[in-house]
């Protein structure tokens, strides 16, 4: 009995010494500190462009940066050239994402496939995409096809080189298990190569999409008659340094919110891993 008393004294102890946790404001201390630094910058920009140090011709001013956003929205040139935009992207990406999985599988699940597959992607993966643009314009006229064409290219490497990976990661005794249940090729890979593979598949979808609207924003400068892209070129002949900040505003918020909802993704199809949990 001594030695059951001295246990919990001890646990009593060691419980008393943990640390307190954490105030409720504490988060919103961390979170406010933060902000510090990015709202002095806008300030000391907004100061330098009053004072004349800052040149509007070089960069607007915040206020008129907000100005220019408003004067956008309201005449509805900002939304229809977003719209146009992701439309393009949802194109672009769509392709590369059946692409990029087909030829992942495929080279993935075959030494052959591997052997055919893997050293041109890796070739091209090397060259600098951007600078394709001019032959896309060659083979597919000045319309729609070398932006949505440039956009696929460009997501397409991310998704085979993280889904190539995570298939080549997964544990042959799981797929010698699911030969042994009696699944068949499309069983293998509905079963157990896709779900083992997921999480690969999903940060290389993340990349892809990132470097998607990167794409956007060259092919978009280039004989371009609509678009984000399209307004740009617009501000830059005619030196609206403060529309052009806008777009290139709107490119990176929609770049964070299709990265956000690709998480929201992974959090509900990799709702088991703990890791997602927490």
């Amino acid at each position: 009995m001594a030695e059951v008393s001295t246990i919990d004294q001890d646990l009593s102890r060691r419980a008393d010494s943990s640390p307190p946790p954490r105030p409720a404001g504490g988060r919103r201390v961390r979170f406010a500190t933060r902000l510090v630094s990015p709202v002095a910058i806008i300030a000391l920009w907004q100061i330098a462009s009053m004072t004349g140090v800052l040149s509007p011709h070089t960069l607007a001013a915040p206020s008129e940066i907000l100005r220019a956003a408003d004067r956008l929205v309201i005449s509805g040139e900002l939304v229809t050239g977003l719209a146009v935009s992701f439309l393009r992207v949802l194109a672009g990406f769509s392709i590369a994402l059946a692409v990029g999985v087909a030829l992942a599988l495929a080279a993935g699940l075959s030494r052959l496939g591997e052997t055919a597959i893997d050293p041109p992607l890796q070739m091209l993966k090397a060259m600098p995409f951007l600078g394709l643009l001019p032959l896309f314009i060659l083979w597919f006229g000045i319309g729609e096809g070398p932006k949505i064409g440039l956009v696929a290219f460009g997501a397409v490497f991310p998704i085979y080189l993280t889904l190539h990976g995570g298939i080549r990661g997964i544990d042959g005794k799981l797929v010698e298990a699911g030969r042994t249940l009696g699944l068949d090729t499309f069983g293998i890979i509905r079963h157990v190569v896709i779900p083992g593979a997921l999480p690969s598949l999903l940060i290389g979808v993340r990349y892809g999409l990132s470097v998607a609207w990167l794409s956007l924003v060259v092919g978009e400068q280039i004989n371009a008659s609509s678009g984000i892209g399209y307004i740009i070129t617009y501000a830059r002949d005619f030196l609206q340094t403060d529309v052009i900040v806008v777009c290139l505003m709107v490119y990176a918020i929609m770049g964070l919110l299709t990265d956000g909802l690709v998480r929201l993704i992974e959090a509900y199809a990799l709702r088991w891993r703990p890791q997602v949990l927490a």
